[in-house]
């Protein structure tokens, strides 16, 4: 299931968007050579409507959004107060999980749910999951993103993915693109979904072995960028691993600025605005 999501359960929440514009200019520049291209997907390279897996729009909107969905799903409880169970779970797993010392707690949402509908089949319980979360985080892939990668292929620079991510985040690729991300470049040991480890981005613990994984293959972080929609989750863990830094500040939905961070700790190497922007730094 993380590399094949159901076409016909989610056909009708697949629905085009469009990045909407932002202030933000195209600046900056990389150091060559770029060797090695880490990537964010939600905001960076899928375009998504709440920015993050799990994300969810107001209480008002649920109603009419999720009715339908859990009715098919033979689920009982109202929108909202799922919505309210929802966050208390995840809220009391995170704290377990801090207790056990991880600084920025993942769950696997599968396990959340599994607590909290009446339904205990695997397959019926990940199907809700997945159909539920295409209708509170539409995605649509990010203009000019197969360029970018098969750029990354032509040029034999490795491809990596740092993400916040469940179960069903994998499969994006080959719904959208009809390849799965090994397919498409990116190397397994340099893939990290935060489900997959239990923390999450802005930890630093996925840009960490990230770095060891790219050393013992003869990659130093000066030769390798990453790629990320957000100052404080994307770029500051980025750079206190030693890798260049890329903001995409192409989508106002998901761009992040980091207000509250000092400036002079969050600004990135290279701002685009368009993925395609970034395949010139790839020649040099």
């Amino acid at each position: 299931m993380d590399d094949i999501l159901p076409r016909a359960l989610i056909a009708a929440h697949l629905k085009p968007m469009t990045p909407i514009p932002t202030a933000v200019q195209y600046q900056g520049s990389l150091a060559p050579p770029i060797r090695c291209l880490l990537c964010d997907i939600y905001g960076t390279l899928f375009i998504s409507g709440s920015g993050d897996p799990g994300a969810a729009p107001g209480r008002e909107e649920l109603g009419h959004l999720l009715s339908p969905v859990l009715a098919r799903h033979g689920v009982p409880t109202a929108p909202g107060i799922l919505m309210d169970r929802l966050r208390q779970a995840i809220t009391r797993h995170h704290a377990a999980a801090r207790q056990r010392g991880v600084d920025f707690p993942e769950v696997r949402i599968e396990e959340i749910w599994r607590e909290l509908l009446p339904v205990k089949d695997d397959t019926a319980i990940r199907h809700f999951a997945l159909e539920f979360e295409m209708v509170v985080n539409p995605v649509w892939p990010m203009p000019h993103m197969a360029a970018l990668l098969t750029a990354c292929r032509e040029r034999h620079i490795r491809l990596g993915i740092i993400s916040n991510a469940q179960f069903f985040t994998p499969g994006l690729f080959q719904l959208f693109l009809g390849e799965s991300p090994e397919q498409l470049g990116f190397d397994p040991a340099l893939t990290f979904w935060s489900y997959r480890h239990g923390v999450a981005k802005p930890s630093d613990t996925l840009f960490a072995l990230a770095a060891e994984r790219l050393a013992a293959m003869g990659i130093t972080p000066r030769h390798t960028a990453y790629l990320g929609n957000d100052m404080r989750k994307d770029i500051l863990p980025a750079r206190r691993a030693g890798f260049q830094t890329v903001l995409f500040a192409g989508d106002a939905r998901s761009l992040r600025m980091g207000a509250d961070t000092p400036q002079t700790e969050t600004k990135p190497d290279l701002f685009v605005t368009d993925l395609s922007q970034l395949i010139s730094w790839l020649d040099r």
